[in-house]
């Protein structure tokens, strides 16, 4: 018990110096999770900050993926990008809801809205040297009127969209429909993710816009 005691307080006192030596000046930590992303069966540290930066959305968020290497705790990758700022939310506020790993995948669910309301969950895989998106699911709408569902397997292609109409004596909320559409090509990861130009995809049937 005492050298399993000992063991913890060592590699706490490891992550506690690795923290102060990789976080941004001034920021926060909104949030923690530990878990293997790499599948060497050995937990990462993934880590988001609530950075001093700013821009007209808010606080920028910073996300870090930590490794322990030889008993050292190294950057595996860290993004701006991948987390939306503070005020991102727009009327609800802080967007941010929770960063989980599941199977050896990093998950970062994140809302916002008003009335109208969205929200949507990253998947990332640890690939090709770094945290490629594999998986985007989303839904949007305004209860009342329609609400639209979209799964998108990037590693596939598969990109299943559905569109549900609850006021149908409104024209301007269109029917409900479904559509699934085969994308290939996309190349997302964290840290290109949430580019200004939005990525695009215009459905061929439902000439339904989906935005990535």
């Amino acid at each position: 018990m005492k050298k399993l005691f000992f063991l913890l307080s060592i590699v706490s006192g490891t992550f506690c110096f690795a923290q102060k030596e990789f976080q941004p000046a001034g920021s926060e930590i909104i949030e923690t999770v530990d878990g293997d992303l790499d599948g060497d069966k050995i937990p990462e540290k993934v880590i988001v900050y609530n950075t001093n930066d700013t821009t007209d959305t808010g606080n920028i968020r910073e996300i870090q993926i930590l490794k322990m290497v030889n008993g050292k705790w190294t950057v595996l990758e860290k993004s701006r990008n991948a987390v939306l700022e503070s005020k991102g939310g727009g009327m609800m506020g802080d967007p941010y809801g929770d960063t989980k790993i599941e199977k050896g995948i990093l998950m970062i669910s994140q809302s916002g809205g008003s009335s109208w309301k969205w929200g949507y969950t990253d998947k990332y895989r640890f690939q090709n040297g770094h945290f490629e998106l594999i998986g985007h699911s989303s839904s949007y709408g305004r209860p009342g009127d329609y609400w639209v569902d979209v799964d998108f397997n990037l590693s596939t292609g598969q990109l299943v969209y559905e569109k549900e109409v609850e006021d149908t004596t409104n024209p301007s909320n269109g029917k409900s429909q479904k559509e699934i559409y085969n994308k290939k090509g996309l190349k997302i990861n964290l840290q290109n993710r949430n580019q200004e130009d939005q990525r695009k995809i215009v459905l061929p049937k439902t000439k339904a816009e989906i935005y990535i």
